[in-house]
């Protein structure tokens, strides 16, 4: 599995990452583990009323270590570990958030978010309405979504649908470590709850990292897209884990003289329709990307809001859902590949789109 493959080596990903508007400014190279912890650093000393819990994010560094060395400079009071109780936790951190702080409660994966499924969406996305505007919620709800490798069923589901339909949360799916290093910084001040959902396969890759980029108070506007590559063809809208295999699909089909607009979604909720419908209107074709379930996913919901527009009009063909395949994920390794779309996946999907003439 490539993928796989880069994890333990340590590479930079081979797809080519466009500089564009940063091109002519200095870059460092950090892995997606290093940009959230120094953007949780750098969060943590800028206000006091941050602080961090969950379980095993204090004396052991965090599960993933994305929390390392943390506990050591803050203390107890600022990073605290719980015991393994979501919900406890869960509800701990919005009594906090109505209390006056900041608090970033850490899922060790959103899988175990379930646990702590009412205080989410009963609690913190609806007590700013329900209390007329009086009492809001800032909290971040932040760890690993969706599938990694060998984790089965149980702990392998995409969660962007289901939290993207509620009513007073804002969602965040970062792909790059400028987008984890602008969400988080940008998540962490909103006075809305915002779940941020991160991709364990992407923790130890590297990216480089603009100067801009590197400023402590970088934040990614929540709502605002990315046009990662320009392109005349056809529309790829894609997140979180599933923009690497776009761009490399991408790639791909730039070798075939197909050239693929990728857009980088970074928010769910509230989507940035302007840039999707603007780039409809350029290239006349569309297909998502995801590596959720189809039925009720992200694509769907995208398309469904195409088709309800004006910008429908625009289209030379159907557009096109490429998602996962709709069974609970397989525990095999070799059965899990095939389960979500890939590079040649995406690729293949997009040409039946595109035909043969532009």
């Amino acid at each position: 599995m490539y993928l796989a493959r880069l994890l333990r080596r340590k590479e930079i990903l081979r797809v080519k990452i466009p500089t564009g508007e940063t091109s002519h400014r200095s870059v460092t190279k950090m892995t997606v583990r290093e940009a959230l912890n120094m953007a949780l650093d750098e969060e943590l000393a800028r206000d006091e009323r941050v602080f961090i819990l969950g379980e095993e994010v204090a004396e052991f560094d965090g599960a993933y270590k994305i929390t390392r060395g943390l506990w050591k400079k803050y203390g107890d009071k600022r990073l605290i570990d719980t015991p393994i109780s979501e919900a406890g936790f869960c509800g701990i951190a919005i009594g906090a958030a109505l209390a006056g702080l900041r608090p970033i409660c850490e899922f060790m994966t959103f899988n175990f978010s379930m646990q702590a499924f009412d205080r989410i969406i009963n609690s913190a996305a609806k007590n700013f309405y329900m209390s007329g505007g009086r009492y809001s919620v800032p909290v971040l709800f932040r760890g690993p979504n969706g599938n990694c490798k060998g984790l089965a069923a149980q702990h392998s589901q995409c969660f962007a649908a289901w939290y993207m339909s509620t009513p007073g949360l804002k969602v965040m799916s970062p792909a790059t470590c400028e987008d984890y290093r602008g969400c988080l910084k940008s998540a962490v001040r909103d006075p809305d709850p915002v779940i941020m959902l991160e991709s364990e396969m992407l923790y130890n890759i590297e990216f480089p990292v603009s100067d801009q980029a590197m400023d402590k108070d970088y934040q990614i506007p929540i709502g605002k897209a990315k046009v990662e590559k320009p392109g005349k063809h056809i529309t790829l809208v894609t997140h979180g884990q599933a923009y690497i295999y776009t761009l490399q699909a991408a790639e791909l089909l730039a070798g075939q003289g197909i050239e693929a607009e990728v857009i980088n979604l970074r928010s769910l909720r509230p989507l940035d329709w302007d840039t999707i419908f603007k780039s409809i209107s350029k290239t006349h074709r569309l297909m998502t990307v995801e590596l959720g379930w189809p039925r009720c996913g992200v694509g769907a919901e995208i398309i469904a809001t195409v088709m309800e527009n004006p910008v429908f009009f625009q289209l030379d063909a159907p557009a096109v859902r490429c998602a996962g395949v709709d069974v609970p994920m397989p525990y095999s390794e070799k059965m899990e590949y095939e389960c979500t779309p890939k590079d040649h996946h995406i690729a293949d999907y997009a040409k039946r789109i595109c035909g043969t003439k532009f």
